[in-house]
């Protein structure tokens, strides 16, 4: 049958998974492959606005039924088609090519290397000329059934630590060709335009974690692009702008790119100090002419980059230019010239310093928040990342991103080219540096194993959490002994609900927001919230009150402020608060001007209780003065749990001491059960003196003892003592009965005296 007689059908476009990005692979509907008469493996031509080759397998599982088409980006942009529009498809034939001419796909990309190499990364594949084409790599293909010569293919070595881009300049035949042994290959090293086909240099398939997002902004972006004649036909303007606001680093730039790709618009970036000029008027004209190229381009978007560099609030900003740049750009937006086909988009991580006359509907009509990615979202960007990897078996992305909590896509970004560097640092030994080019039996054996991500992991950290962050817990809930009681309400309060939030849902209860572990100085308060953190997998914060406190008039709120807000966007966080009670003590004590710790009181019960909801955000904070701690703290919805850690008792202290005797090495008489029946009111920071001063009495017999001995630890006991005594045990448990029923009455205010709360006269009176 001849290409013009094949049968042909319509199917709808939709996105592929990001693992298929650059693959060249089709999923399409059983029915439609019978109708084509096509099985797994054979090539099909997809015709939208230009034609280009695809491989046909199978739908995904959730796919099964439905009437769509999943391509990459690379290919819908190949194709000139956007995600929802229909095309044609069609078998195809493809020819055995005599030669094929590569070249690299971005302007700023110079491309060496062999011409083999690109013979095996693109075998038996389709291709034709103005297609653009990605190596993506040696990966492993998991969860698809795919016929043993495609696996094969897209299992080929690519000798490439990222993915690299490239557009076939021409093919000998013309026409659908495929890669052969007896192909010529030639691979220029410079940028060639391509004649016909679409930008494609960041499709959706290089976004990863922000489903919602780009959903939302299609809407608001591509629709009003694509499709004016649908606005017109309803009577309403089309939106004219979208404010992206979010941590840095988390994909705003990247996403607004791939939107102007996608939607085939042209694409204006301006990036805010560039705009600035010395003389007057300056900077106004050249943002006119930014505009005024955008409206002659149109369909355009206009990117703008940093707002809050060139739009500030203009009633805290002193310069006259700073000014009038506002009043142009608020005039460019919403004044009496009507902007047709054109969208501006804005990026900022300050959406508090934009001046307020710009966040209105008609000139940002919706404000987007590109947040940080939760765990499904980290692991698509991981996918991404190492799509062009050799990665070896033992890597499993699924525990990378369970344990990357508080990373940002720039941070992945980071942190696989910090594994890639590890690679390649153990290969250097093999290489000549006097030999530009790399053996390949050398590249073959390149890989990027887990250990190399382990490693990466000790030098990557969360960006949001540079300037709060502390180093990761290393303390499991096996570090901690004599603590079982305080260990369970913690690990149902805290890990439970960070872990599994949906069991919380199912049943309409919410977690508790706050922690008091209150108990006498070393029970190990400061351990148990260290080793929550670690086995919680949450970010952790920990600060004091000389962190907070400011002789700065207003300083100290803003400090709890930036506190809490910077948790919720590393979300989940543990803010752990050491010696609570001289941050937050009772209210009401000073005469005169409210004290410094009475607003920061304010602040924190605002924060922990007030409009904005903490999500995923646990405070856990330590005292050995409960007693001093103001009260509107230690009611449920701020401090839910009171939680007494006391002094263990002998099964406790014995498992303290097993813990702190395991790297050293005991003799055969030592009976740690008899030392823990010896140690009665010992804390664990008491017990793990014992163990220290026993470890110190052995070195003084011997520098060369090889083990501590009965009797090391007889003349350690004899030189220590419990730092807690009975009276102040009976004390603490006398307190902690008064905290759960002051918790839960009502409190004295201000200067009030508390018989006053009982009528309307003096005390007693009724």
């Amino acid at each position: 049958m001849a290409d013009d007689e094949q049968p042909v059908r319509k199917l709808q476009v939709a996105n592929s998974r990001p693992e298929d990005s650059g693959r060249g692979l089709a999923h399409m509907p059983r029915t439609m492959m019978a109708a084509l008469g096509v099985t797994q493996g054979d090539v099909i031509e997809i015709v939208g606005k230009r034609s280009t080759p695809a491989t046909a397998v199978l739908p995904y599982a959730e796919d099964e039924g439905l009437e769509i088409l999943r391509i990459d980006g690379l290919q819908r942009a190949n194709a000139g088609v956007g995600s929802g529009d229909f095309v044609e498809v069609r078998a195809a034939q493809s020819k055995p090519a005599t030669r094929v001419v590569f070249a690299p796909a971005a302007k700023n990309v110079r491309l060496q290397g062999q011409p083999g190499a690109l013979k095996r990364s693109f075998a038996d594949r389709p291709v034709c000329a103005g297609d653009t084409v990605a190596i993506v790599g040696q990966q492993r293909v998991t969860g698809a059934d795919l016929p043993p010569n495609i696996a094969q293919m897209l299992n080929a070595p690519a000798y490439a630590l990222q993915e690299i881009r490239m557009v076939v300049v021409s093919t000998v035949p013309k026409g659908i060709v495929h890669l052969d042994e007896n192909t010529e290959v030639e691979l220029r090293a410079d940028y060639e335009e391509p004649k016909e086909s679409r930008r494609a240099d960041v499709t959706y398939d290089d976004i990863g974690g922000m489903a919602a997002t780009i959903d939302q902004l299609r809407e608001m972006v591509e629709l009003p692009l694509r499709y004016p004649e649908l606005f017109q036909r309803l009577g309403v303007d089309p939106p004219k702008g979208v404010l992206l606001h979010g941590p840095p680093g988390t994909g705003k730039t990247r996403l607004a790119r791939a939107v102007a790709n996608e939607s085939d618009a042209a694409f204006f970036l301006i990036n805010g100090p560039e705009i600035m000029g010395s003389a007057y008027g300056e900077s106004e004209k050249r943002l006119r002419d930014v505009f005024e190229e955008a409206s002659a381009n149109a369909p355009s978007i206009v990117f703008i980059d940093e707002i809050d560099s060139i739009a500030p609030k203009r009633g805290q900003v002193s310069g006259e230019a700073e000014k009038r740049l506002v009043a142009q750009l608020l005039t460019i937006m919403d004044g009496l010239e009507a902007r047709a086909n054109v969208v501006i988009i804005a990026a900022t991580n300050r959406p508090e310093a934009i001046d307020e006359a710009l966040r209105r509907p008609g000139r940002f009509d919706r404000e987007i928040v590109v947040g940080v990615p939760d765990e499904r979202g980290r692991r698509e960007i991981l996918g991404i990342h190492t799509r062009g990897m050799p990665l070896a078996p033992n890597i499993d992305l699924d525990e990378l991103a369970r344990t990357t909590y508080g990373f940002v896509g720039a941070d992945m970004a980071a942190l696989t080219r910090e594994a890639a560097i590890e690679a390649v640092r153990r290969i250097m030994p093999k290489l000549n540096l006097e030999d530009r080019s790399i053996p390949p039996e050398v590249l073959d054996t390149l890989s990027v194993t887990r250990d190399d991500f382990v490693e990466a992991l000790k030098r990557v950290q969360p960006s949001a959490m540079r300037e709060v962050m502390v180093q990761a817990p290393s303390v499991r809930w096996s570090d901690v002994g004599g603590l079982d009681d305080a260990q369970e309400r913690l690990k149902e309060g805290v890990e439970l609900p960070l872990k599994d939030p949906d069991a919380f849902r199912r049943l309409g209860i919410r977690p508790a927001k706050g922690f008091l572990l209150y108990g006498p100085p070393g029970t190990g308060k400061t351990l148990l919230a260290k080793a929550v953190a670690r086995e919680s997998q949450s970010n952790f914060i920990a600060t004091k009150a000389s962190d907070m406190l400011s002789k700065w008039y207003g300083e100290s709120e803003q400090q709890i402020a930036r506190l809490f807000a910077r948790a919720r966007q590393v979300a989940p966080c543990i803010i752990f608060i050491d010696e609570l009670d001289s941050l937050v003590p009772a209210r009401g004590g000073g005469m005169g001007e409210p004290q410094v710790t009475e607003r920061v009181v304010n602040t924190i019960l605002a924060e922990m209780d007030g409009l904005e909801e903490l999500q995923s955000v646990v405070v856990i904070g330590a005292t050995n003065r409960p007693n001093l701690i103001d009260p509107a703290l230690l009611r449920p919805g701020r401090f839910d749990e009171l939680i007494y850690v006391g002094v263990p008792d002998q099964a406790g202290r014995r498992r303290i001491l097993g813990i702190q005797t395991q790297k050293m090495p005991l003799g055969a008489d030592v009976d740690l059960d008899a030392v823990a029946a010896r140690t009665d009111h010992y804390t664990g920071a008491d017990l793990e003196d014992v163990v220290r001063r026993a470890g110190l009495i052995a070195l003084r017999h011997s520098l060369t003892a090889t083990n501590v001995t009965m009797a090391d630890f007889d003349k350690a006991l004899s030189d220590s003592r419990a730092s807690v005594t009975p009276e102040m045990e009976e004390e603490y448990r006398a307190m902690s009965a008064r905290l759960k029923q002051e918790s839960m009455a009502i409190q004295p205010i201000g200067f009030v005296a508390p018989g006053m709360l009982k009528g309307r006269g003096p005390k007693g009176a009724d």
